[in-house]
């Protein structure tokens, strides 16, 4: 009596077969390398589920989702393997509460913002991404644009003052005096006013005792009724009436956000300011002090050239 032989397995079922083994392999090692990406902040906003929305289209594979900071527990009580991205400065806060917790990227911070909340020091589980533009940027646009000005004033306060020895340290490769004034009382004009006398174009720091909505109108109309220009502190200022500004938009903290979110957290910086950006020129301004207006896309792509030479 013969044996029947065993009926080999068809071409296609086999295929199939590896197919399903190499899909399901595929979606394991996607699972592992999904990450838990939590965004908080006081407000649950329309901008903020239109920035959690982008993130989540960037980033398919994790887990990506805001929580008000009112839902949350305190920050011991979160899985140590979330990524936690902080939207706000209540966040901050409720982040300060403890050390323990997982990592935890702080998005859009000023350098006053975190001095006046952590003083020099910035503790270890936090990553600042700042918000202001670095200085040594803001100079080398004012050297690109306005390459004849020498001396640059800059009006500080108590809560500013920290910052103008970086300031003076990336004014000097550039060929740049820093001239800077005192100016705690916005309702006297004379310290601006002797800044500008002094000075052959005005930088504006993120500073918001000085450069805010009550602060704008005296500072624009004295700066050029001196023909002096005023660079920065924000693309707001700039849309305002100030004459140039670099500045990082949503566009820019999303990929940025994206690089970072890529890497362990045990890599992310302490600090950092971002290397996107653009610039924005205000040609009204431009003309009316007799400058030519800026092509910002050059512009900037100089800049970043310059960032990224050895």
């Amino acid at each position: 009596m013969s044996r029947r032989r065993p009926r080999k397995t068809p071409f296609h079922g086999r295929l199939t077969l590896a197919l399903c083994l190499v899909f399901a392999g595929w979606l394991a090692a996607l699972q592992a390398r999904a990450a838990e990406v939590l965004l908080t902040g006081a407000e649950d906003s329309p901008g903020v589920q239109s920035f959690t929305q982008a993130l989540k289209i960037l980033r398919p594979e994790d887990n990506v989702r805001f929580t008000p900071l009112a839902n949350l527990p305190a920050p011991d009580k979160l899985p140590g393997h979330v990524r936690l991205v902080l939207l706000d400065l209540p966040s901050l806060e409720w982040r300060l509460q403890d050390a323990r917790g997982p990592a935890t990227l702080v998005l859009r911070i000023s350098r006053q913002q975190a001095r006046d909340r952590l003083g020099e020091a910035t503790p270890a589980h936090l990553s600042l991404l700042w918000s202001d533009p670095p200085m040594a940027r803001q100079l080398r646009l004012i050297r690109t644009i306005l390459p004849q000005v020498r001396r640059v004033g800059v009006l500080y306060d108590a809560h500013s003052e920290f910052l103008l020895k970086d300031l003076q340290q990336a004014a000097e490769p550039l060929g740049l005096v820093i001239v800077s004034e005192r100016w705690d009382d916005t309702s006297d004009s004379r310290p601006l006013q002797n800044l500008l006398g002094q000075s052959d174009v005005l930088l504006g720091l993120d500073d918001p005792d000085l450069y805010n909505p009550k602060t704008v109108k005296n500072l624009l109309l004295s700066s050029y009724a001196r023909q002096r220009a005023l660079i920065g502190p924000s693309a707001a200022f700039v849309k305002a009436g100030s004459l140039a500004s670099t500045y990082s938009d949503q566009q820019d903290w999303l990929a940025i956000l994206d690089d970072l979110l890529d890497r362990p957290a045990t890599t992310w910086p302490r600090t950092l300011y971002p290397d996107r950006f653009k610039v924005l020129g205000n040609r009204q301004v431009a003309r009316s002090l007799g400058i030519e207006p800026l092509d910002a896309e050059s512009v900037a792509a100089t800049l970043a050239e310059g960032e990224h030479r050895p």
